[in-house]
């Protein structure tokens, strides 16, 4: 039996052009041939889309010809793309933003999937992610000490500014496919990376989540439910921040006789906000610490939870609590430097943020 559709058949529309995301593995191999079964019941145009990411030599040209093979079988139109995972992994470097390999290879993929929506090839790209990779996501961002954004992990649906990407196996088991294309007697490529313990996401599939489920057999649908559960929480949530940061949000700092002005201080960007201390004392503790944190973002920076608790001792709300930590003097006339040049200084009244150059 076809593995399951779990997405809203309203996602697609008639006439749209989808593209598979094609990498010959189990996954997105039964991705493609679902739909390619039912692109006439939906209506929609198929094709596929294959990366080579210049790794794993001659097992990366043995499945892009697997890839070739089976899209000419199926008279399935494929898009091949070309790219260098070690030369992007050098250039993040030299730039001090530095990627691993695993980044690195997802964000040329991905800008590859944009490229193909912008320049009008398809509406979407279908990406086969399951419930096996939801729940080992999840897992690896619990480690990571992530935020609830974080924990909303593999999201369904991504709306780009033109076009979408979109996981409609997000609700089926890697088992479940592989017992559908075994029952089609359809062959799939194994990536040897994938067993590979170095990287941390094969630790969490072969050693950690094995030894969780002797606790909970149902863990991986555990974890896909609390990735759903802070997903619906961050939608609630930035409604309520885009309603509320433009009134809470003032530009620049306060000058005498009224009215505010922009810093020009040498060193320091014209990007600055301030957030008046009364206002935040009134809110609760939840809604300070997103508040702060939304701030710090659109200056382009990410606060940790540690840099957000240092933020609110700077503001006076409570001890920093990690121990050992350094100290932050909530009084007038402090700054607070956090990383990514972001910058706050505490007056009578506001904290002011800023990135400086």
């Amino acid at each position: 039996m076809s593995p399951t559709l779990p997405c809203d058949r309203t996602q697609f529309q008639p006439g749209d052009r989808l593209c598979v995301a094609l990498s010959g593995g189990a996954d997105s191999v039964a991705l493609l041939l679902t739909f390619h079964a039912q692109r006439e019941s939906l209506g929609i145009g198929l094709s596929a889309v294959h990366v080579h990411h210049g790794l794993r030599g001659e097992e990366a040209d043995a499945d892009q010809r697997f890839v070739e093979d089976l899209c000419i079988a199926h008279d399935i139109p494929l898009h091949l793309h070309q790219a260098s995972v070690p030369q992007r992994v050098s250039e993040t470097r030299a730039s001090g933003n530095a990627e691993t390999i695993e980044e690195a290879a997802r964000n040329l993929r991905y800008e590859i999937f944009t490229n193909l929506l912008t320049s009008g090839h398809a509406d979407a790209v279908l990406t086969a992610h399951t419930l096996d990779d939801q729940a080992e996501t999840v897992l690896m961002k619990l480690l990571r000490g992530a935020w609830t954004e974080g924990l909303s992990a593999i999201h369904p649906t991504i709306t780009l500014a033109k076009g979408k990407i979109l996981r409609p196996f997000l609700q089926t088991r890697r088992s479940e496919i592989e017992a559908y294309l075994t029952q089609l007697n359809q062959p799939w490529r194994n990536d040897s990376t994938n067993t590979d313990t170095a990287y941390t996401r094969n630790r969490i599939r072969h050693e950690l989540l094995p030894q969780l489920r002797t606790y909970n057999p149902n863990l991986d649908q555990t974890l896909a439910n609390m990735a759903e559960l802070a997903r619906e929480e961050e939608s609630r949530w930035q409604t309520e921040l885009n309603r509320l940061l433009p009134q809470l949000l003032l530009p620049g700092k306060p000058v005498r006789g009224g009215g505010r002005a922009v810093s020009t201080t040498p060193g320091q960007s014209h990007s600055a906000v301030s957030i008046e201390l009364d206002r935040l004392r009134a809110m609760d503790p939840a809604l300070r610490r997103r508040v702060l944190r939304a701030a710090a973002r659109q200056l382009g920076a990410r606060l940790s939870f540690d840099e957000t608790s240092r933020l609110l001792a700077l503001c006076g709300f409570r001890p920093y609590p990690a121990i050992g930590a350094p100290t932050v003097a909530a009084r007038t006339g402090s700054t607070l430097h956090l990383p990514s040049g972001l910058r706050a200084d505490r007056s009578p009244r506001e904290l002011r943020l800023y990135r400086e150059v």
